[in-house]
């Protein structure tokens, strides 16, 4: 009997995936757990292992192919000789990634790929599924719902989906696709999923969330002086201290005190979601592109925890291990762009958190001391807030707090 095993969903939001590496080929024998294909996903690299024993007997798609979620892989001959149920789906089917489930009903796909075109031409007729919430965004923008194609979960459209249909028809946009561009005027590399992944985020954050975005700048000495007495010790244990440790415990410790910005807005629903946990994403550059690595449950773990945590996420980061588990469930964002360059910046939400922390250069500058003028080190901080949850108040108490901890690190111990 043939099963087709589909792309399942192995990440929050996961839409599709490019084939890096296929382990098999056709005619194959393969037990439940072999690796089937190398899939580049939502930031990180997976393998996908097979949901059951049999022979290999059709791959869908070669190296550098995009595949979406729900769409096959490969076809595989049975040789448990299970029946199917009378949905068409083997009983017991499951997708298994790693040690982790993946809840899927697979359906055995008709043996003639035109019926199988034929299939999903007449699924795309039906009429779109998507939330209210979702529906008054099209009526809003004077938009056929049916038009979108769906890319959430069973093909429901999304508030992205509605974003992608109007930039798809928008004139200007059209007109600049539409140009020819000679080989000799560009060079043409095709998306990788990560550069798609950040875009579509990007997108999503601007598009959803309000952004203000507040600047202070903070002198630092007394953080700099704990950090250089420190540094080599915790080297000595394996670790690199810099600052952003110091950063992560003062954020928490403002988060504790201004619940809002560690909360998101559920507009589907009609509430305020206010998270019991800290968990601290930090953003970290890589050659592919950027990453948010979340450091969980940061009020329980002390500042050589967090350091070492910041170590082996940054490891793993160059290297391409990071896992899904690694970058979800963040519920306030930090950026450290003055490690590279930058002194201020605007930086974009991760949503739907409602704030992010952007730390710059430190710089010497002249400061006021009582009543001279001494040579200081001045960080600079950038809060970018979704002023639909905070309002300017709150945010300037939330800021103030984060650099009284700062200002006097011993603080962060004392709490």
């Amino acid at each position: 009997m043939s099963y087709i095993f589909k792309f399942p969903d192995i990440g929050e939001g996961l839409e599709e995936g490019t084939i890096l590496e296929i382990y098999v080929k056709v005619g194959q024998q393969v037990k439940t757990g072999d690796l089937l294909v190398n899939m580049e996903t939502d930031k990180v690299a997976a393998d996908i292992p097979s949901p059951k024993s049999g022979v290999i007997t059709k791959i869908y798609g070669k190296v550098g192919d995009v595949i979406r979620v729900g769409k096959p892989l490969v076809a595989i001959e049975l040789s448990n000789g299970k029946a199917v149920n009378n949905q068409g789906a083997e009983e017991d089917a499951a997708g298994v990634v790693g040690t982790m489930e993946v809840a899927e009903a697979h359906q055995v796909l008709p043996a003639s790929e035109e019926v199988y075109q034929e299939n999903l031409t007449r699924k795309t007729s039906m009429k779109a599924f998507a939330t209210p919430h979702v529906r008054a965004i099209a009526k809003e923008l004077n938009i056929d719902i049916n038009q979108v194609t769906g890319t959430g979960p069973n093909g429901r459209v999304t508030k992205e989906d509605i974003d992608q249909y109007v930039r798809s028809q928008s004139p200007v946009e059209k007109a600049f696709f539409a140009q020819t561009f000679l080989p000799e005027d560009a060079v043409f590399e095709p998306l990788t999923q990560i550069r798609k992944t950040i875009a579509r985020n990007m997108m999503n954050s601007k598009h959803n969330a309000a952004h203000v975005t507040v600047f202070e700048e903070l002198e630092v000495s007394d953080l700099i002086a704990i950090r250089e007495k420190y540094k080599k010790p915790y080297a000595d244990r394996g670790v690199k201290l810099t600052y952003l440790p110091f950063l992560v415990k003062a954020t928490v410790q403002a988060l504790k005190k201004h619940r809002v910005f560690n909360s998101q807005m559920d507009l589907d629903n009609n509430r305020m979601i206010y998270k019991n946990r800290y968990n601290i994403g930090i953003a970290m550059d890589t050659p592919e592109g950027l990453v948010v690595p979340v450091i969980r449950d940061a009020d329980r773990l002390s500042i050589f925890e967090i350091t070492r945590q910041i170590t082996e996420f940054t490891m793993k980061a160059r290297e391409r291990q990071l896992t899904i588990d690694d970058m979800k469930d963040g519920t306030f964002t930090i950026t450290n762009f003055g490690s590279i360059s930058g002194i201020f910046g605007t930086p974009v939400i991760n949503y739907p958190q409602a704030g992010i922390l952007g730390v710059g250069r430190i710089v010497k500058r002249p400061v006021v001391v009582g009543d001279e003028v001494v040579v200081g080190h001045v960080m600079g901080l950038s809060l970018s807030v979704d002023h639909r949850i905070v309002d300017g108040g709150e945010t300037a108490r939330f800021i103030r707090q984060v650099m009284d901890h700062l200002s006097d690190p011993i603080s962060l111990m004392m709490e």
